[in-house]
């Protein structure tokens, strides 16, 4: 969806809750070399090392720190859209601050579901975000039924066999 915003015109900026990789996660992502290929699609990381529940030493408290700094930022970009005309390009250049037309919280509905997110603060984000701003949130294996009734579109991606599920680590191209 990103990609064909940008493809578009339109301005597209990507926050990723709760990714900050694992031992068997290289620094670099391929979506962020593909992001830095494609004009007006910027992205931020707002995890740290590790994986939010997992048993992979990172501190559940920090992910929660993370959680709550990330949704700040996001309070920030829908306040800046809220500002701007929506209704017109913006250079692919420009901070995301300048505005943008679609905004991805990636991961956010884990955030919700590890109870690291109100659901409440969430839904009103949902509610304030301008009618012209693309809002896009993913995540979660439970449906965020407290969503639907403020939502225009929701569709479901969902596993049903995994290479982890059997122990294989995270694999480059596929999960990173």
């Amino acid at each position: 969806m990103a990609a064909r915003a940008a493809g578009h015109g339109f301005r597209v900026h990507l926050l990723q809750f709760l990714k900050g990789g694992a031992d068997s996660v290289e620094a670099v992502r391929g979506e962020y070399n593909a992001i830095a290929a494609l004009p007006g699609l910027t992205y931020e990381n707002l995890g740290h090392y590790g994986w939010a529940g997992m048993a992979d030493g990172s501190d559940d408290a920090d992910h929660a720190v993370q959680v709550e700094a990330g949704f700040e930022r996001t309070r920030e970009l829908v306040d800046c859209a809220a500002g701007a005309d929506l209704s017109t390009p913006f250079d692919f250049d420009a901070p995301p601050e300048e505005g943008v037309h679609l905004l991805v919280l990636d991961e956010v509905l884990y955030a919700v579901s590890m109870g690291l997110l109100d659901p409440d603060d969430l839904v009103a984000l949902v509610e304030d975000a301008p009618d012209d701003l693309e809002l896009v949130l993913t995540g979660g294996h439970e449906e965020p039924t407290y969503l639907l009734e403020h939502a225009d579109l929701v569709t479901e991606v969902r596993k049903s066999k995994h290479p982890m599920d059997v122990g294989q680590r995270a694999r480059r191209g596929t999960e990173y």
